[in-house]
Order: C-alpha cells, then structure tokens, then sequence
C-alpha cells in the first residue's frame, strides 16, 4: 500500500472536498469547443490542465512522445508504465505550491489553465473492446433471489470464476450524452408470442470499469499476480439495461441488445498510483480460487464510496438512492483480468472492463433500480414525493464516487445521462 503525502500542496485554489486535489490528476480528453482540436488534459480543482500545451512548451517530455496532442490516450498509456510515472512526477512539481516554474508565469497559466466549466469532455480513449463482469456477490444473490430459488441464488459457478460476457466497444460513451429509450422484443405475456415495443423496465448499474495499460499476445495468459501491471486506471460506469428486453432474450446465450445500446463512463480515467493508497482487502472468498487465480497480495480491491442521484426532469433537486463501496466487490479486478485471458484471449490497451453492478450488504446500498424497488414491488420515493420504480423519460441518473483518508481525497467526478424517449417505429412503411 503507498502512503499520502499530506504535505504535497497545490498553488491554485482548490476545495477540500473537490474530486481533483494534486493527488489525484486524472486524465482526460478535452476540447475548448465542441468541434475544436480534441487533446489531453488533467483535472486539478475546477480547472484542466491542458498537458499538450506543457509538451510544446518543453516542461512535459516523455520517451517516445509527444503524446497529448492526439484525440485518445491510447499512445501515452501504450508507452508504458515508466512514463506513466514520469508525467505524473513532472506534472505535480509543475502544480506544486512551492514551485515557480507555473505558479508564478501569468501568461504560461493563461495557456495551459482552463475553467472545466468551459471546455467539453470527450471519450477518454478509443475502447477495442468492452467487457462486463458480474462480480458483486450481493447483486447476484439479490437477482437470483428474485428470479429463482432464493435457497439458490447463485449458480453454482459464481463463487469459482469471474463471471462476465463481452458487450460492445462501439456503444461506450461518455458522460453528458442523452440515453434513447431502446426498442425491442418484450414477452409480457408467458402464453402469447413476444411484442415490439419501447423498453419499459429501463434500468441504470452502478459499476466501475477498468483501462487496460498493457496488452498480451494471443495465446498468452496474464499472471494473476501481474495482472496489476496490465491496468492503467478506472473510470465510474453506467452499464445501461433494458431488464424486460433481457428477460426474454438472454436465454441461452446471456445479455444481447438489454446490455447494447449504452454503456457510460465518466470522462476523468483516474490512476491505479492515485489509488494506490486506498487498497484494501477483497471479502473472503469461499470456496478458496483455482491457483490461477490464488493472489498473493491481499489487499487488491479498493475502497471507494460510490452513490446514485436520480433528477426526475422538472424536479429541483436530485435523491440519493444509493450509497456503496467498492470494496464489497467479490472479485478482484486482477482477477477479471486473469479469468479473461486464461484460455488465450488477446486484450488491448484502452480496453474497458466493467466490474458488474456494485451492491453493498443493505437495501439502501443496492446498486441498481431493480434490487432498490426490488422488481417493482416496492417503488422508491423521491424528493417532491414522485416514485420509481424503473427510469422513467426525463430522468437524469448520476453516479459518483471518490476515496478519502487524512484529508485527501481522490474522486472520479460523475457520469450523468438523461433519458429520451423511445423512437417511433411504422414498419408498415
């Protein structure tokens, strides 16, 4: 586990409870206008630091570079680990509150310090592959309580793999974009043959999502113990779902066009060394993993309070309907990545890896709409006095999630989508 240094200070003005303090400079993708030059940034407080300004200014050399012009940081996290640490370095000496360099050069600040508030978030980096895992032990029991024998819940491979499926890179997307209602084939009725219609159990999930850093060649396995290598960061996930369209669909094959149609994250990617100071230990697992998958460090999850905000439209303000952690998650990311590539499977850098919907131990920390009103049974009442029980057009859905210790604290900033309604199909025409 790294340690904090709490005397490490920035010389910009930054809120204690902001996301980005000078411990954190997550990455992202920027532009000063929506059909502007797209280049990399940091956050730190309320502002972007524009890093490929720092690049041609000669105050942020890396091997290989230059890096942060390009509209992805897929080639900064290609270049690999020891440049990863050099611009981290580098950045914080430049943002440092006993450093001159940037503190005290007015017009170099101009150039790379702009307001978050005036520039638009980006997709962080061309995503080759999506993978969603389904890791959380709460979460599966919930469903499986609900959908089938309660003194069963889970199948009997849960507790001896990570289990997951492979969704679709080309529907991730970034915080900010309006979620359309999906259509598809609904089975509302058990004895009658299935309906086209709107989707009408529309649901969010809690999640995170790893970047893959380091890729593998076909054929070759990563190491459970070196899996921490392979990843460069994490981002928070909305894994939008259409739970009535899945419910008829996902038999044999599992999750098809239920788990296709979005896949949001939240802009800032923030580092494993950010993070590194909040591991902790996974939950006991039983029975004990395959040696495949037998980690020898302990403390390979983390701890992150993550919360749910649902903003009925018209409402002034937003009810929390869920507050979690991701420590209760039950496998580790290491070992997702492991389980994934054991029989040969290739991962690429900028691959995304969700972790399954993250639900704590209590109601109030489920992750998703349909444990929270548990299938509709027990609608959920916001502020105003409006209920839920599914997401509902006009609704915003925004997720959070940060960690803190000593004071500092290391945050993902939100992941927010506002639903549209549905299409309106005439296949008569």
């Amino acid at each position: 586990m790294s340690t904090i240094d709490s005397t490490l200070t920035s010389f910009i003005d930054i809120k204690s409870d902001s996301d980005f303090s000078i411990h954190n400079l997550p990455y992202g993708i920027f532009s000063v206008a929506k059909d502007s030059v797209r280049r990399a940034g940091v956050a730190i407080g309320e502002h972007v630091l524009d890093l490929s300004v720092l690049e041609t200014e000669g105050l942020l050399s890396l091997q290989g570079g230059p890096y942060f012009d390009q509209p992805t940081l897929n080639a900064f996290i290609d270049s690999g680990p020891d440049n990863w640490k050099h611009a981290r370095t580098t950045i914080q000496k430049l943002l440092s509150s006993d450093n001159a360099t940037l503190r005290d050069d007015a017009e170099l600040q101009k150039k790379v310090l702009l307001k978050q508030a005036d520039v638009t978030m980006h997709l962080p980096v061309q995503v080759p592959g999506f993978t969603d895992f389904y890791s959380s032990k709460e979460h599966a029991t919930n469903v499986g309580t609900m959908f089938r024998d309660p003194n069963n819940a889970l199948l009997p491979n849960w507790t001896e793999m990570p289990v997951g499926y492979n969704g679709r890179a080309s529907t991730v997307i970034v915080s900010g974009m309006d979620i359309v209602r999906p259509s598809g084939q609904l089975k509302p009725n058990p004895d009658e043959r299935p309906v086209f219609s709107a989707c009408k159990r529309l649901d969010f999930e809690l999640e995170t999502a790893f970047v893959v850093g380091k890729g593998n060649r076909i054929g070759q396995p990563i190491a459970v113990d070196e899996a921490a290598r392979h990843i460069f960061g994490m981002v928070l996930l909305n894994d939008w779902s259409a739970r009535d369209i899945q419910k008829w669909e996902y038999v044999p094959l599992g999750p098809f066009n239920a788990k296709t149609f979005a896949s949001q994250v939240s802009p800032w990617i923030v580092t494993m060394e950010a993070l590194a100071p909040f591991s902790t230990a996974c939950p006991a697992q039983e029975p004990k993993p395959l040696a495949y998958l037998n980690e020898k460090d302990s403390d390979s999850s983390f701890d992150i309070t993550l919360s749910v905000e649902l903003l009925p439209e018209e409402a002034e303000t937003a009810t929390v309907i869920c507050e979690t952690n991701f420590k209760y998650m039950y496998w580790s990311m290491a070992q997702q990545l492991t389980h994934h590539t054991i029989t040969g499977c290739k991962v690429e850098v900028g691959d995304m890896m969700g972790s399954g919907t993250i639900s704590g131990p209590t109601p109030d920390s489920y992750g998703s709409m349909l444990e929270i009103a548990w299938n509709a049974t027990k609608p959920v009442t916001l502020e105003g006095g409006a209920t839920r029980s599914f997401i509902e057009d006009g609704d915003t859905v925004i997720m959070k999630g940060y960690s803190e210790k000593y004071g500092i604290r290391i945050g993902f900033g939100e992941v927010r989508g506002t639903v549209l309604p549905a299409l309106s199909f005439d296949f008569n025409k």
